[in-house]
Protein backbone atom coordinates (compact mmCIF):
# COMPACT_ATOMS: atom_id res chain seq x y z
CA UNK A 1 0.00 0.00 0.00
CA UNK A 2 1.81 3.18 -1.38
CA UNK A 3 -0.58 5.73 0.94
CA UNK A 4 -2.25 5.16 4.43
CA UNK A 5 -5.11 7.62 5.40
CA UNK A 6 -2.48 10.23 3.64
CA UNK A 7 0.75 9.19 4.98
CA UNK A 8 3.17 7.37 3.16
CA UNK A 9 5.08 4.26 3.68
CA UNK A 10 8.08 5.05 5.04
CA UNK A 11 6.00 7.32 7.28
CA UNK A 12 3.42 4.53 8.19
CA UNK A 13 6.33 2.45 8.84
CA UNK A 14 8.41 5.00 10.95
CA UNK A 15 5.18 5.59 12.74
CA UNK A 16 4.89 1.96 13.45
CA UNK A 17 8.33 2.10 14.89
CA UNK A 18 7.45 5.11 17.08
CA UNK A 19 4.23 3.02 18.14
CA UNK A 20 6.12 0.03 18.92
CA UNK A 21 8.71 1.41 21.51
CA UNK A 22 6.40 3.13 22.80
CA UNK A 23 4.46 0.18 23.70
CA UNK A 24 7.68 -1.74 24.57
CA UNK A 25 7.88 1.48 27.03
CA UNK A 26 4.42 1.38 28.54
CA UNK A 27 5.00 -2.39 28.91
CA UNK A 28 8.32 -1.65 31.03
CA UNK A 29 6.56 0.35 33.47
CA UNK A 30 3.35 -1.35 33.56
CA UNK A 31 5.72 -3.99 34.81
CA UNK A 32 7.30 -1.78 36.92
CA UNK A 33 3.99 -0.29 38.35
CA UNK A 34 2.95 -3.77 39.06
CA UNK A 35 5.85 -4.63 40.77
CA UNK A 36 5.34 -1.19 43.06
CA UNK A 37 1.80 -1.83 43.74
CA UNK A 38 2.99 -5.67 45.00
CA UNK A 39 5.78 -3.53 47.23
CA UNK A 40 2.83 -1.41 47.92
CA UNK A 41 0.61 -4.30 48.96
CA UNK A 42 3.40 -5.65 50.72
CA UNK A 43 4.19 -2.89 52.52
CA UNK A 44 0.63 -2.04 53.53
CA UNK A 45 0.47 -5.77 55.34
CA UNK A 46 3.81 -5.44 56.80
CA UNK A 47 2.03 -1.90 58.20
CA UNK A 48 -0.86 -3.53 59.15
CA UNK A 49 1.19 -6.33 61.30
CA UNK A 50 3.48 -3.73 62.88
CA UNK A 51 -0.01 -1.55 63.91
CA UNK A 52 -1.34 -5.36 65.25
CA UNK A 53 1.98 -5.30 67.09
CA UNK A 54 1.75 -2.18 68.27
CA UNK A 55 -1.55 -2.46 69.53
CA UNK A 56 -1.15 -5.43 71.31
CA UNK A 57 2.67 -3.82 72.56
CA UNK A 58 0.20 -0.89 73.60
CA UNK A 59 -2.03 -3.31 75.38
CA UNK A 60 0.30 -5.12 76.65
CA UNK A 61 1.94 -1.60 78.18
CA UNK A 62 -1.31 -1.03 79.61
CA UNK A 63 -1.45 -3.89 81.49
CA UNK A 64 1.98 -3.62 82.69
CA UNK A 65 1.10 -0.42 83.74
CA UNK A 66 -1.66 -1.09 85.15
CA UNK A 67 -0.02 -4.21 87.09
CA UNK A 68 2.77 -1.83 87.80
CA UNK A 69 0.39 0.38 89.40
CA UNK A 70 -1.25 -2.03 91.37
CA UNK A 71 2.20 -3.22 92.44
CA UNK A 72 2.74 0.23 93.31
CA UNK A 73 -0.23 0.75 95.33
CA UNK A 74 0.28 -2.54 97.36
CA UNK A 75 4.01 -1.38 97.84
CA UNK A 76 2.28 1.63 99.22
CA UNK A 77 -0.02 -0.44 101.59
CA UNK A 78 2.85 -2.53 102.89
CA UNK A 79 4.86 0.63 103.27
CA UNK A 80 2.05 2.37 105.71
CA UNK A 81 1.16 -1.59 106.85
CA UNK A 82 5.22 -1.75 108.05
CA UNK A 83 5.32 2.38 109.17
CA UNK A 84 2.10 1.01 111.51
CA UNK A 85 3.32 -1.64 112.67
CA UNK A 86 6.77 -0.04 113.65
CA UNK A 87 4.28 2.81 115.48
CA UNK A 88 3.12 -0.41 117.62
CA UNK A 89 5.85 -1.79 118.08
CA UNK A 90 7.33 0.97 119.35
CA UNK A 91 4.38 2.13 121.50
CA UNK A 92 4.14 -1.28 122.83
CA UNK A 93 7.93 -1.17 123.81
CA UNK A 94 7.81 1.80 125.31
CA UNK A 95 4.77 0.70 127.21
CA UNK A 96 6.82 -2.63 127.74
CA UNK A 97 9.74 -0.95 129.32
CA UNK A 98 7.54 1.24 131.55
CA UNK A 99 5.97 -1.82 132.62
CA UNK A 100 9.45 -3.57 133.31
CA UNK A 101 10.39 -0.86 135.05
CA UNK A 102 7.71 -0.65 137.42
CA UNK A 103 7.97 -4.40 137.70
CA UNK A 104 11.72 -3.79 138.37
CA UNK A 105 11.38 -1.28 141.09
CA UNK A 106 8.35 -3.52 142.54
CA UNK A 107 11.33 -6.51 142.58
CA UNK A 108 13.95 -4.23 144.19
CA UNK A 109 11.42 -3.39 147.09
CA UNK A 110 10.28 -6.89 147.70
CA UNK A 111 14.47 -7.24 147.79
CA UNK A 112 14.76 -4.77 150.24
CA UNK A 113 11.66 -5.84 152.44
CA UNK A 114 12.97 -9.29 152.05
CA UNK A 115 16.47 -8.32 153.29
CA UNK A 116 14.50 -6.29 156.31
CA UNK A 117 12.64 -9.29 157.23
CA UNK A 118 15.70 -11.51 157.17
CA UNK A 119 17.53 -9.08 159.39
CA UNK A 120 14.93 -8.56 161.59
CA UNK A 121 14.50 -12.65 161.98
CA UNK A 122 18.23 -13.08 162.46
CA UNK A 123 17.90 -10.30 165.42
CA UNK A 124 15.15 -12.17 166.46
CA UNK A 125 17.04 -15.96 166.38
CA UNK A 126 19.89 -14.01 168.03
CA UNK A 127 17.42 -12.57 171.07
CA UNK A 128 16.13 -16.50 171.08
CA UNK A 129 19.30 -17.83 171.70
CA UNK A 130 20.11 -15.14 174.32
CA UNK A 131 16.64 -16.09 175.79
CA UNK A 132 17.39 -19.75 175.41
CA UNK A 133 21.01 -19.13 176.77
CA UNK A 134 19.39 -17.47 180.06
CA UNK A 135 16.78 -20.14 180.90
CA UNK A 136 19.72 -22.60 180.71
CA UNK A 137 21.80 -19.74 183.41
CA UNK A 138 18.48 -19.83 185.30
CA UNK A 139 18.23 -23.76 184.90
CA UNK A 140 21.43 -24.66 186.22
CA UNK A 141 20.71 -22.04 189.15
CA UNK A 142 17.86 -23.92 190.20
CA UNK A 143 19.61 -26.98 189.80
CA UNK A 144 22.17 -25.88 192.30
CA UNK A 145 19.44 -24.23 194.61
CA UNK A 146 17.62 -27.71 194.40
CA UNK A 147 21.25 -28.97 195.15
CA UNK A 148 21.70 -27.12 197.83
CA UNK A 149 18.35 -27.49 199.89
CA UNK A 150 18.83 -31.60 199.56
CA UNK A 151 22.38 -31.41 200.72
CA UNK A 152 20.69 -29.25 203.88
CA UNK A 153 17.92 -31.15 204.36
CA UNK A 154 20.24 -33.74 204.25
CA UNK A 155 22.13 -32.77 207.09
CA UNK A 156 19.13 -31.29 209.09
CA UNK A 157 17.73 -34.94 208.84
CA UNK A 158 20.93 -36.45 210.26
CA UNK A 159 20.87 -33.42 212.91
CA UNK A 160 17.36 -34.01 213.80
CA UNK A 161 17.99 -37.92 214.18
CA UNK A 162 21.14 -37.64 216.41
CA UNK A 163 18.78 -35.00 218.72
CA UNK A 164 15.80 -37.70 218.59
CA UNK A 165 18.71 -40.33 219.52
CA UNK A 166 19.67 -37.79 222.63
CA UNK A 167 16.42 -37.32 223.44
CA UNK A 168 15.28 -41.02 223.80
CA UNK A 169 18.67 -41.88 225.51
CA UNK A 170 17.72 -38.84 227.89
CA UNK A 171 13.94 -40.31 228.57
CA UNK A 172 15.43 -43.40 229.44
CA UNK A 173 17.44 -42.11 231.84
CA UNK A 174 15.40 -40.04 233.52
CA UNK A 175 13.89 -42.68 235.22
CA UNK A 176 17.26 -43.49 236.71
CA UNK A 177 18.74 -39.76 237.26
CA UNK A 178 15.58 -38.48 239.25
CA UNK A 179 18.40 -36.69 241.40
CA UNK A 180 20.03 -35.09 238.48
CA UNK A 181 16.37 -34.10 237.16
CA UNK A 182 17.03 -30.76 238.36
CA UNK A 183 20.01 -30.50 237.02
CA UNK A 184 18.92 -31.62 233.65
CA UNK A 185 15.83 -30.05 233.49
CA UNK A 186 17.83 -27.16 233.42
CA UNK A 187 20.00 -28.19 231.42
CA UNK A 188 17.16 -29.19 228.88
CA UNK A 189 15.43 -25.97 229.67
CA UNK A 190 18.61 -24.58 228.16
CA UNK A 191 19.03 -27.14 225.18
CA UNK A 192 15.36 -26.00 224.35
CA UNK A 193 15.69 -22.56 224.22
CA UNK A 194 19.14 -23.08 222.12
CA UNK A 195 17.25 -25.72 219.83
CA UNK A 196 14.36 -23.31 219.62
CA UNK A 197 16.85 -20.54 218.46
CA UNK A 198 18.44 -22.85 216.21
CA UNK A 199 15.00 -24.30 214.80
CA UNK A 200 13.79 -20.64 214.56
CA UNK A 201 17.12 -20.17 212.16
CA UNK A 202 16.62 -23.36 210.52
CA UNK A 203 12.70 -21.81 209.52
CA UNK A 204 13.82 -18.31 209.12
CA UNK A 205 16.57 -20.05 206.64
CA UNK A 206 13.81 -22.29 205.00
CA UNK A 207 11.28 -19.29 204.48
CA UNK A 208 13.73 -17.75 202.52
CA UNK A 209 14.46 -20.96 200.52
CA UNK A 210 10.59 -21.23 199.92
CA UNK A 211 10.54 -17.70 198.61
CA UNK A 212 13.32 -18.01 196.48
CA UNK A 213 12.06 -21.05 195.36
CA UNK A 214 8.71 -19.08 194.80
CA UNK A 215 10.92 -16.14 193.11
CA UNK A 216 12.40 -18.70 191.12
CA UNK A 217 9.42 -20.13 190.03
CA UNK A 218 7.27 -16.51 189.26
CA UNK A 219 11.29 -15.86 186.87
CA UNK A 220 10.37 -19.01 185.89
CA UNK A 221 6.84 -18.54 184.94
CA UNK A 222 7.17 -15.48 183.26
CA UNK A 223 10.58 -17.18 181.44
CA UNK A 224 7.75 -19.67 180.16
CA UNK A 225 5.12 -17.17 179.24
CA UNK A 226 8.08 -14.96 177.43
CA UNK A 227 9.20 -18.45 175.42
CA UNK A 228 5.71 -18.82 174.49
CA UNK A 229 5.86 -15.05 173.39
CA UNK A 230 8.47 -15.49 171.89
CA UNK A 231 7.18 -18.97 170.36
CA UNK A 232 4.24 -17.14 169.25
CA UNK A 233 5.94 -14.25 167.54
CA UNK A 234 8.10 -16.78 165.86
CA UNK A 235 5.06 -18.50 164.41
CA UNK A 236 3.37 -15.41 163.01
CA UNK A 237 6.68 -14.30 161.96
CA UNK A 238 6.68 -17.79 160.04
CA UNK A 239 2.98 -17.33 159.43
CA UNK A 240 4.11 -14.00 157.61
CA UNK A 241 7.17 -14.93 155.88
CA UNK A 242 5.04 -18.07 154.47
CA UNK A 243 1.80 -15.33 153.34
CA UNK A 244 4.58 -13.30 152.09
CA UNK A 245 6.07 -16.26 150.01
CA UNK A 246 2.73 -17.63 148.87
CA UNK A 247 2.21 -13.83 147.83
CA UNK A 248 5.23 -13.34 146.09
CA UNK A 249 5.00 -16.42 144.68
CA UNK A 250 1.43 -15.46 143.36
CA UNK A 251 2.88 -12.03 142.49
CA UNK A 252 6.02 -13.57 140.40
CA UNK A 253 3.31 -16.11 138.67
CA UNK A 254 1.57 -13.29 137.60
CA UNK A 255 4.60 -11.62 136.55
CA UNK A 256 5.28 -14.56 134.55
CA UNK A 257 1.86 -14.90 132.66
CA UNK A 258 1.98 -11.35 131.64
CA UNK A 259 5.56 -11.92 130.32
CA UNK A 260 4.44 -15.20 128.52
CA UNK A 261 2.14 -12.95 127.17
CA UNK A 262 4.07 -10.02 126.46
CA UNK A 263 6.42 -12.82 124.50
CA UNK A 264 3.52 -14.71 122.47
CA UNK A 265 2.39 -10.93 121.34
CA UNK A 266 6.16 -10.31 120.68
CA UNK A 267 5.93 -13.46 118.42
CA UNK A 268 3.05 -13.21 116.97
CA UNK A 269 4.33 -8.99 115.95
CA UNK A 270 7.93 -10.98 114.74
CA UNK A 271 5.72 -13.78 112.53
CA UNK A 272 3.65 -10.90 111.31
CA UNK A 273 7.02 -8.35 110.65
CA UNK A 274 8.45 -11.77 108.78
CA UNK A 275 5.51 -12.39 106.37
CA UNK A 276 5.71 -8.69 105.48
CA UNK A 277 9.70 -8.77 105.34
CA UNK A 278 8.76 -11.99 102.99
CA UNK A 279 6.11 -10.73 100.95
CA UNK A 280 8.51 -7.54 99.90
CA UNK A 281 11.35 -9.62 99.13
CA UNK A 282 9.21 -11.32 96.72
CA UNK A 283 7.91 -8.55 95.10
CA UNK A 284 11.71 -7.08 95.06
CA UNK A 285 12.84 -10.69 93.71
CA UNK A 286 9.98 -9.98 90.72
CA UNK A 287 10.46 -6.70 89.92
CA UNK A 288 14.37 -7.04 90.13
CA UNK A 289 14.78 -10.44 87.82
CA UNK A 290 17.06 -9.15 86.14
CA UNK A 291 19.44 -8.07 88.77
CA UNK A 292 19.07 -11.08 90.30
CA UNK A 293 19.10 -13.92 87.73
CA UNK A 294 20.59 -11.90 84.96
CA UNK A 295 24.73 -13.38 86.15
CA UNK A 296 22.77 -17.11 85.59
CA UNK A 297 20.13 -16.61 82.90
CA UNK A 298 20.19 -14.45 79.69
CA UNK A 299 17.07 -11.74 79.05
CA UNK A 300 15.51 -13.52 82.42
CA UNK A 301 11.66 -13.66 82.77
CA UNK A 302 9.83 -13.46 86.04
CA UNK A 303 6.57 -14.81 86.13
CA UNK A 304 3.57 -16.12 88.32
CA UNK A 305 2.30 -19.82 87.78
CA UNK A 306 -1.00 -18.26 86.72
CA UNK A 307 0.48 -17.19 83.49
CA UNK A 308 1.98 -20.70 82.05
CA UNK A 309 -1.60 -22.35 83.26
CA UNK A 310 -1.61 -22.94 79.31
CA UNK A 311 1.33 -24.99 78.92
CA UNK A 312 0.63 -27.05 81.95
CA UNK A 313 -2.62 -27.75 80.83
CA UNK A 314 -3.71 -31.39 81.06
CA UNK A 315 -0.11 -32.61 81.76
CA UNK A 316 -0.57 -32.14 85.59
CA UNK A 317 -3.65 -32.86 87.84
CA UNK A 318 -5.46 -29.63 89.64
CA UNK A 319 -4.43 -30.37 92.99
CA UNK A 320 -0.83 -30.16 91.53
CA UNK A 321 -2.19 -27.19 89.44
CA UNK A 322 -2.70 -25.85 92.85
CA UNK A 323 0.40 -26.93 94.64
CA UNK A 324 2.62 -25.03 91.90
CA UNK A 325 0.19 -21.54 92.54
CA UNK A 326 2.22 -21.82 96.03
CA UNK A 327 4.83 -21.02 93.97
CA UNK A 328 6.43 -17.38 95.29
CA UNK A 329 8.02 -17.02 91.68
CA UNK A 330 8.97 -18.48 88.17
CA UNK A 331 11.95 -17.43 86.56
CA UNK A 332 13.04 -18.40 82.58
CA UNK A 333 15.98 -18.03 80.96
CA UNK A 334 18.54 -19.86 78.97
CA UNK A 335 21.79 -20.34 80.99
CA UNK A 336 24.25 -17.47 80.63
CA UNK A 337 27.48 -18.99 79.73
CA UNK A 338 26.18 -22.10 78.03
CA UNK A 339 25.09 -20.79 74.21
CA UNK A 340 23.32 -24.27 73.05
CA UNK A 341 21.68 -25.14 76.75
CA UNK A 342 18.20 -25.06 76.22
CA UNK A 343 15.67 -22.61 77.98
CA UNK A 344 15.35 -23.80 82.04
CA UNK A 345 12.77 -22.50 84.66
CA UNK A 346 13.79 -21.71 88.24
CA UNK A 347 11.30 -22.60 90.90
CA UNK A 348 11.77 -20.07 93.61
CA UNK A 349 11.02 -20.31 96.84
CA UNK A 350 11.78 -16.93 98.81
CA UNK A 351 12.10 -16.30 102.70
CA UNK A 352 13.93 -13.88 104.87
CA UNK A 353 16.03 -16.61 106.32
CA UNK A 354 15.75 -19.39 104.40
CA UNK A 355 15.46 -22.75 106.43
CA UNK A 356 14.98 -26.86 105.32
CA UNK A 357 11.16 -26.37 104.76
CA UNK A 358 12.05 -23.63 102.01
CA UNK A 359 14.65 -26.47 100.74
CA UNK A 360 11.95 -28.87 100.93
CA UNK A 361 9.23 -26.79 98.66
CA UNK A 362 11.13 -26.04 96.07
CA UNK A 363 12.27 -29.34 95.16
CA UNK A 364 8.87 -30.74 95.46
CA UNK A 365 7.33 -28.00 93.39
CA UNK A 366 10.15 -28.34 90.72
CA UNK A 367 9.40 -31.93 90.20
CA UNK A 368 5.70 -31.01 89.43
CA UNK A 369 7.03 -28.49 86.71
CA UNK A 370 9.21 -31.01 85.80
CA UNK A 371 6.58 -33.66 85.33
CA UNK A 372 5.06 -30.85 83.04
CA UNK A 373 7.76 -31.78 80.46
CA UNK A 374 9.62 -28.43 81.48
CA UNK A 375 13.38 -28.06 82.95
CA UNK A 376 13.00 -27.12 86.50
CA UNK A 377 15.50 -26.05 88.68
CA UNK A 378 14.68 -25.99 92.18
CA UNK A 379 15.96 -22.80 94.07
CA UNK A 380 15.57 -20.30 96.80
CA UNK A 381 16.25 -16.76 97.79
CA UNK A 382 16.53 -14.90 100.69
CA UNK A 383 18.84 -12.39 103.00
CA UNK A 384 19.78 -15.07 105.18
CA UNK A 385 20.05 -18.84 105.86
CA UNK A 386 20.25 -21.51 107.89
CA UNK A 387 23.20 -24.24 108.44
CA UNK A 388 20.33 -26.33 107.63
CA UNK A 389 19.01 -25.34 104.67
CA UNK A 390 22.53 -24.82 103.27
CA UNK A 391 23.39 -28.48 103.94
CA UNK A 392 20.02 -29.70 102.37
CA UNK A 393 20.43 -27.24 99.21
CA UNK A 394 23.98 -28.85 98.86
CA UNK A 395 22.87 -32.08 98.96
CA UNK A 396 20.31 -31.97 96.92
CA UNK A 397 21.56 -29.69 94.52
CA UNK A 398 19.41 -26.39 94.85
CA UNK A 399 20.42 -23.50 93.74
CA UNK A 400 20.61 -21.05 96.80
CA UNK A 401 20.48 -17.40 96.41
CA UNK A 402 21.83 -14.81 99.14
CA UNK A 403 21.91 -10.99 99.27
CA UNK A 404 23.19 -10.73 95.40
CA UNK A 405 24.82 -14.27 95.48
CA UNK A 406 24.30 -17.94 94.16
CA UNK A 407 25.52 -20.86 95.33
CA UNK A 408 25.62 -24.57 93.67
CA UNK A 409 23.93 -23.06 90.32
CA UNK A 410 26.59 -25.59 88.37
CA UNK A 411 25.48 -28.73 90.32
CA UNK A 412 22.05 -27.45 89.72
CA UNK A 413 22.13 -26.84 86.08
CA UNK A 414 24.02 -29.99 85.18
CA UNK A 415 21.17 -32.10 87.64
CA UNK A 416 18.15 -30.63 85.36
CA UNK A 417 20.28 -30.88 81.84
CA UNK A 418 21.17 -34.64 82.02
Amino acid sequence: MAQYQGLTAEMYRAVVAIVDDRMKEIRVVRQEFDRLVEAHARTEAALNRLSEAQARTEAALNRLSEAQAQTEARVRELAEAQARTEEEFRKYREASEARFARIEATLDQLVKAQAQMEARLRELAEAQAQTEARVRELAEAQARTEEEFRKYREASEARFARIEAVLNRLSEAQAQTEAALKRLSEAQERYREASEARFARIEATLNRLSEAQAQTEAALKRLSEAQAQTEARVRELAEAQERYREASEARFARIEAVLEQVVVQLQKLTDRTGKLEGRLLELTYQQKAGSYFGHLLRRPRALLPAEIEDQLEGRITQEEFRELLAVDLLVSGRPRHLAEAPQVWLVVEISATVDRHDVERARQRADLLRRAGLRAIPTVAGEDATMGALEEAKTHKVLMLQDGRSWFWEEALAEVLQ
